[in-house]
């Protein structure tokens, strides 16, 4: 996802939005912590904390509304009953590192309530980050190998080609704690983990089908 980076270097910001200023929070000097996404007033929605820093997101695309739709939909329907699919929900990797992936598959035991911001990453057994040129960097490099060391078992990153979705697939190497690929799929994604799950990714707009 797209997004605006509030470093922990202790500065002030004002933003003019239609001319009336709007006052950012001035970050402590040794950055934010993962509780405070909870605590701090006026945040944009789905504001992420990367590193001590919190990351405003970005007008989301097109592509980006309908790969997460699609992608979303196909999990809900093959998930079994013990697995939940959530989107745009953090996940607590530490105290300074609470990222939202597009999507989560998190085990239906965690759920807390209806007042439920976020997950640990025991709970998680699928991250899935749909990238916006704004983002390739963290979800291409940043997020990934943090999800792989908190433990979370299955990451998919999916890419636009010409408008349509390619999803690359990646599995956990428990021993080294890296993602390695397992496939990279075009018009068709059919995998057997974490659930057995079989998309066709040309549906990303079916009214032009």
């Amino acid at each position: 996802m797209g997004a605006l980076l509030m470093s922990a270097a202790p500065e002030f910001h004002v933003s003019h939005v239609h001319d009336e200023p709007a006052q950012w929070p001035c970050p402590p000097a040794d950055g934010y912590v993962a509780d405070h996404l909870d605590q701090l007033p006026d945040l944009p929605p789905h504001t992420e904390l990367i590193d001590g820093s919190l990351v405003f997101v970005s007008p989301q695309t097109r592509f980006h509304m309908r790969a997460m739709r699609l992608l979303e939909n196909y999990l809900v329907q093959a998930a079994p009953p013990e697995l939940d699919v959530i989107r745009e929900m953090t996940i607590t990797l530490g105290p300074k590192n609470r990222p939202e992936p597009d999507l989560l598959v998190a085990k239906a035991e965690a759920d807390t309530g209806p007042g439920q911001t976020t997950f640990q990453p025991k709970d998680v057994v699928l991250a899935v980050e749909v990238v916006s040129p704004e983002s390739e960097a963290r979800d291409r490099d940043t997020k990934p190998r943090k999800y792989a060391a908190a433990g979370i078992p299955h990451f998919w990153r999916v890419e636009s080609d010409g408008g349509l979705p390619v999803v690359y697939v990646f599995e956990l190497e428990p021993a080294t704690k890296a993602y390695v690929p397992t496939g990279i799929y075009r018009d068709l994604l059919k995998v057997g983990v974490p659930f057995t799950i079989d998309i066709d990714l040309t549906e990303i707009n079916p009214r032009r089908q």
